[in-house]
C-alpha cells in the first residue's frame, strides 16, 4: 500500500441522538462506528502530519482516532460556518480541524501561518472549505497527500472513500476481535 506525507480525513461519525429520522445524518451517507474509524489502516509514512475533521460533540472521539491512527495532537482550527446547525446543549455553528503528527514534521513556515479561525459560510451537507486543501497545497507542495472519505477529488490529491474513484485500498476492522475485513 503506498503511504502518504499528508492525510486529510472528514470520517463519517455515528451520532446517538437524533431529534427526528429526517434529520439523522444516514440520510446523506452511510456513517461508520468509531471501533471501525479507529481500526481502520492508515496509509502514513514515518513522518505523517494529520488533519482531522470533527465537530464539537465527537470531540473525544476524534481524539481517540488521532492516538489509535498512531498520531499525537498538536492543535485545532475552527471553522466559523456563519449559520446556525442543529445541537443539543448549543447550536452548532463551528467545526473543527486538528491538526497530529506522526514523527517528526514541521508546521507551515511563520510567513504562511493562517488565523486559527476560518470564517466560511458552509455550502452542501459536510462539504468541507476548499481553502484548507489550498493552503496545505501551498505549504506543502512536494509533499504526497490522500483525502479519506473524500467527496470529490482535487488536483494533486489521491482520494479514498465511497463516492468518488479511490486512489488506494483501506482495512477496517468490523469485528470486535480487531481481526481486519475489508
Amino acid at each position: 500500500m503506498k503511504k502518504y506525507d499528508i492525510i486529510y480525513a472528514d470520517p463519517p461519525w455515528k451520532y446517538r441522538h437524533c431529534a427526528s429520522n429526517s434529520r439523522r445524518i444516514e440520510n446523506q451517507y452511510p456513517t461508520m462506528s468509531l471501533e471501525e474509524i479507529k481500526n481502520m489502516e492508515i496509509p502514513a509514512k514515518e513522518d505523517c502530519l494529520l488533519y482531522l475533521w470533527t465537530t464539537a460533540p465527537k470531540l473525544g472521539e476524534a481524539v481517540e482516532v488521532i492516538k489509535a491512527w498512531g498520531f499525537d495532537y498538536r492543535t485545532c482550527m475552527i471553522w466559523d460556518k456563519d449559520v446556525i446547525g442543529m445541537g443539543y446543549w448549543f447550536r452548532g455553528q463551528h467545526e473543527l480541524l486538528l491538526v497530529a503528527v506522526k514523527g517528526n514534521f514541521s508546521p507551515p513556515k511563520p510567513s504562511y501561518r493562517v488565523s486559527s479561525i476560518l470564517k466560511e459560510k458552509r455550502g452542501q451537507h459536510s462539504k468541507k472549505p476548499d481553502v484548507i486543501r489550498n493552503w496545505i497545497n501551498s505549504w506543502y507542495p512536494d509533499k504526497s497527500k490522500i483525502e479519506l472519505f473524500a467527496r470529490q477529488r482535487f488536483q494533486g490529491w489521491d482520494t479514498w472513500g465511497n463516492e468518488v474513484p479511490s486512489d488506494t485500498q483501506l482495512l477496517i476492522s468490523h469485528n470486535s476481535k480487531g481481526g481486519k475485513v475489508e
